[in-house]
């Protein structure tokens, strides 16, 4: 099966963000399926489960070419490599296939994920460095067919349709996203804090993409996630979207590591207070 459509498409340049946004993710995320309909194998990266793959690549080039185009002075950052300095203190963040496992599997459980960020601090209990302003975020899951959008200039939608606010239920009462290698759980500067979390929810879900999981607390059908030092192409288009729904986001350091929270009100503070209930200064 052909992929030209989609590593030809020329997106028009006066497009607004959110527009250009939109098509990007729904670009990259078509041309991912096509490629792996017609094969693919993956590539460790760092672990068996951290993985990539040509369509990881091409996607991602295909995104680093149209923002060249239509946004020539913004910054560009991939997480497969792409980079571009720009002059106008924007950054547009790519993850053109979030979840690559799942997606290698046959899983419909992935996306593609954008998110455009300023260069402001950011409201954060810890450096602005690790949890920078975003102005918007998109996700799309593409054998879903949903496309999830929001930003400070644009209210949470999902295939257009506005989304109300996170649950303001307490975290007892609510599901709880994350993820967790398994590695780290025998390490128990994160074990600590992570069980501490964990135990606290309602029940417990790990699927493997973080922007679908982000997504999906924006919408309601998650109630809290969580997850420890997340690079900024898992972490901003699910922000964006969230705070976009009403929902609330933090970063917390505990033993070394940055935790980052995404629901409601109730839900995050308790999270924070749970993660940090599992710190070594707490239990000393």
């Amino acid at each position: 099966m052909s992929t030209g459509r989609h590593s030809a498409a020329q997106l028009d340049p006066s497009l607004d963000d959110y527009q250009l946004a939109s098509a990007l993710v729904r670009e990259a995320g078509q041309l991912a399926l096509l490629m792996r309909m017609g094969g693919l194998s993956g590539e460790q990266k760092t672990s068996v489960s951290d993985v990539v793959t040509a369509a990881d690549r091409a996607a991602e080039a295909y995104v680093l070419e149209q923002l060249r185009r239509c946004r020539p002075e913004d910054s560009i950052l991939g997480e497969e490599g792409a980079s571009f300095a720009g002059t106008s203190g924007r950054t547009w963040v790519i993850d053109p296939v979030d979840g690559t496992y799942n997606f290698l599997q046959g899983s419909s459980y992935w996306c593609s994920a954008i998110a455009l960020k300023g260069g402001g601090a950011a409201a954060s209990t810890v450096s602005a460095s690790a949890d920078p302003e975003v102005i918007l975020g998109a996700i799309y899951q593409p054998e879903m067919e949903k496309l999830w959008l929001g930003g400070v200039d644009h209210a949470a939608t999902l295939n257009g349709e506005t989304l109300v606010s996170p649950s303001s239920a307490d975290l007892d009462q609510l599901g709880a996203a994350t993820y967790i290698h398994p590695r780290w759980l025998v390490d128990p500067m994160a074990a600590m804090p992570w069980h501490a979390a964990a135990v606290s929810a309602a029940t417990l879900r790990m699927f493997g993409s973080g922007s679908c999981d982000l997504a999906r607390v924006a919408d309601g059908e998650i109630g809290v996630w969580f997850q420890h030092s997340c690079p900024e192409w898992d972490w901003l288009p699910g922000k964006a979207i969230v705070r976009a729904a009403g929902g609330r986001t933090a970063v917390v350091a505990v033993n070394g590591l940055n935790w980052f929270v995404a629901g409601g009100a109730n839900s995050v503070k308790q999270v924070v207070a749970a993660l940090q209930s599992g710190s070594v200064q707490h239990l000393g």
